[in-house]
């Protein structure tokens, strides 16, 4: 059990971030509205997305519905690697780093599946209400994901000698996410990052394993 404990306390703290982050934003900003955090480098900007992650959109009703049940399916796969991988004692951090994809994966289906029934609608004239009187704002598995982290670390145009892009205004960076999405995204990387040492480790302890038991 005590292998658990680690990924568990991960998942479980990235969680309350996140819904902290969103409770706090969908009940004391409007849709569109920024706080500057550093400067015009870094701001917190209030969107929310039917779709995936990073604000990508999938959209209609039967997609808003089949992605959250995919998402949902998802989670349940990933769990069931995670506790696989705890079982046969896999490389400690290439467990964190699927904790962390589990984490972001999780609170993004809360929003999903809880938001349009707990919150009333966000518009840009009006903050949303926590258990509005009148119910909420969509269906179960309907709801919104909260977006609020930007970054438009820089902006300009492109040469006019440039190809396809010439003369065209660029803005960088400039995707709205979440906590949970930084998750995954953060999970992924140092997953390609790491992949030989995780993996190799893993043989180097299966290879023993092996001998162990022919010496037995």
């Amino acid at each position: 059990m005590k292998a658990y404990l680690r990924p568990l306390l991960l998942i479980f703290a990235l969680l309350l971030i996140d819904q902290l982050s969103k409770f706090w934003v969908k009940l004391s900003m409007t849709i569109g509205q920024d706080i500057p955090v550093l400067g015009d480098k870094f701001l917190i900007h209030f969107i929310e997305n039917n779709g995936m992650a990073w604000g990508m959109e999938f959209g209609g009703d039967y997609g808003k519905l089949l992605l959250t049940l995919f998402r949902i399916a998802a989670i349940c796969g990933i769990g069931y690697g995670l506790h696989h991988m705890i079982k046969n004692n896999y490389h400690k951090g290439f467990i964190l780093n699927v904790a962390l994809i589990m984490a972001g994966a999780m609170g993004n289906i809360i929003d999903s599946v809880f938001y349009g029934r707990i919150f009333s609608e966000s518009t840009f004239y009006q903050k949303a209400e926590l258990f509005p009187a009148g119910g909420g704002y969509a269906p179960w598995f309907h709801g919104k994901v909260v977006d609020m982290l930007y970054f438009p670390l820089f902006e300009g145009t492109f040469p006019t000698w440039f190809p396809v892009w010439g003369g065209e205004h660029f803005l960088f960076f400039s995707p709205v996410f979440n906590v949970a999405d930084s998750a995954i995204s953060v999970g992924v990387f140092l997953i390609l990052i790491f992949q030989k040492r995780y993996f190799k480790d893993e043989e180097a302890q299966q290879a023993e394993q092996k001998a162990s038991v022919v010496e037995h």
